[in-house]
């Protein structure tokens, strides 16, 4: 296949790139920095239209990631640049495949979990599930990134052609042994002796392991009955305070101190995040993936944790 991934020098794009090209499948990556590398890199500024657009026409998948990282102070610039980034390059690429002569049949949409509602009693999924912004228990804070999301979905929406389907991916955290991805914070934590529960531990960390984002996505190219949103997360997200807990136990550590939301908000301010990372329960579930018959590798945490543990020791 040709794979198109706009945005894709990131963690998930770089994940995704090195799978498909060990599969033998033809990648490129549009980028604003093009470097050398084991794919084909072409450069966007992902906002207008450009050379770049030849590369979608013809293309089987453009999976578009681009998008400013969310892993920062929530100041009015740094809302400005999310937003924009996630919009502007929804709305650019569909207009690059309105162009093809040959669009791409297939346009899957970076999206995310965060956009379900904040919630402990029931899990939110690709069907009926509550989208977030006016949960009486959250901070108004938070409705940022419900807004972000939900502009960022409606972006791609109105973009689409019809002779192209498109797939609005809500994925929850990718967990990967990679170096500066949300794995390797974790385990960083946990090393410290810092992998303990937060705030009580009662919210939900929905999570996907690496080996299964991948498949699910090869799993939407081949059914072309899954279109619109679809949550790309593991089927049993669990409490934070029980997550931490078979993390440590995978990493062979004995202690997790907890922290209280005062702390969470220090730590987050030194480390230049926002504490709505640690602190919203996302308990989301795949239900359109396993009703198409999707299987999971990976279906619980500790067996995740575990396999990522090794990975990580033997690299």
């Amino acid at each position: 296949m040709r794979i198109v991934i706009p945005g894709g020098t990131g963690q998930v794009g770089t994940l995704l790139a090195r799978s498909f090209v060990a599969d033998g499948h033809d990648v490129t990556v549009l980028t604003r920095h093009p470097k050398h590398g084991a794919w084909r890199v072409v450069q966007w500024d992902a906002r207008t239209i450009g050379a770049w657009v030849s590369e979608l026409d013809g293309a089987d998948v453009v999976i578009n990631l681009a998008g400013r990282n969310v892993n920062c102070r929530y100041t009015d610039e740094n809302r400005r640049a999310i937003l924009e980034s996630r919009v502007q390059s929804a709305s650019v690429v569909g207009a690059a495949i309105a162009r093809c002569k040959q669009p791409p049949p297939l346009w899957l949409q970076a999206s995310t979990a965060t956009i379900y509602a904040h919630r402990f009693d029931a899990p939110n999924d690709d069907v009926s599930g509550i989208i977030g912004g006016r949960e009486p228990d959250a901070p108004a804070s938070w409705r940022f990134s419900i807004e972000v999301a939900t502009a960022w979905e409606r972006a791609a929406t109105e973009a689409v052609t019809d002779a192209t389907r498109l797939v609005l991916l809500r994925s929850s955290m990718i967990m990967s042994p990679d170096a500066g991805g949300i794995f390797a914070t974790l385990l960083r934590l946990v090393r410290f002796g810092l992998g303990g529960a937060v705030d009580g531990g009662r919210q939900y960390v929905s999570w996907i392991h690496e080996r299964d984002f991948v498949r699910s996505l090869y799993w939407i190219m081949e059914h072309e009955s899954l279109s619109g949103p679809v949550s790309i997360a593991a089927p049993h997200p669990l409490p934070y305070r029980d997550f931490m807990r078979d993390l440590r136990r995978a990493a062979g550590v004995p202690i997790g101190l907890p922290a209280t939301r005062w702390m969470v908000a220090l730590g987050t301010w030194v480390l230049r995040t926002e504490s709505e990372l640690v602190l919203k329960s996302r308990r989301v579930v795949p239900r359109r993936l396993a009703e198409s018959g999707f299987g999971f590798e990976y279906p619980e945490w500790s067996a995740a944790a575990s396999d990522l543990i090794r990975q990580v020791r033997g690299r």
